[in-house]
C-alpha cells in the first residue's frame, strides 16, 4: 500500500509560478514512476508530467517548457514547478504513484490550482 499527499496549490496570476509537492509513504520501494495529472471542470483528466525512478522526465505538449517535474532528496518526494502559468492550467492536480510489476496505482486527494487572467 502507498499513500500519496499533494500540497502547494493555490491562486496565482497568469504568468506567475507555483510549486506543487507530492509525498508518498508506505511501500515506496514498489514505486517506479510518479505522474502528475490534472482535472479541470468539464474536461477529461490530463496527464502533465512523468518522472521515472531513473530520473527521466516526460511532459505533455501543453505544459512543455513551463512545467518541471523533479525529485526531492528523498525517494518518496517529488515536485511540480509551474512557471508562466496560464488560465487553462486551472484544475485539481493529482500525484499518482505507479508501482512496478503491474501493481496498483495510488493517487492523493489532489490540490487545487487556480490561475487568474
Amino acid at each position: 500500500q502507498v499513500q500519496v499527499v499533494e500540497s502547494g496549490g493555490g491562486l496565482v496570476q497568469a504568468g506567475g509560478s507555483l510549486r506543487l509537492s507530492c509525498i508518498a509513504s508506505g511501500s515506496i520501494f514498489d514505486i517506479n514512476t510518479m505522474v502528475w495529472y490534472r482535472q479541470a471542470p468539464g474536461k477529461q483528466r490530463e496527464w502533465v508530467a512523468v518522472i521515472n525512478e531513473g530520473g527521466s522526465t516526460t511532459y505533455a505538449d501543453s505544459v512543455k517548457g513551463r512545467f518541471t517535474i523533479s525529485r526531492g532528496a528523498a525517494k518518496n518526494t517529488n515536485y511540480l514547478q509551474i512557471d508562466s502559468a496560464k488560465p487553462e492550467d486551472t484544475g485539481v492536480y493529482y500525484c499518482m504513484a505507479r508501482t512496478r510489476g503491474g501493481g496498483p496505482d495510488y493517487s492523493g486527494q489532489g490540490t487545487q490550482v487556480t490561475v487568474s487572467s
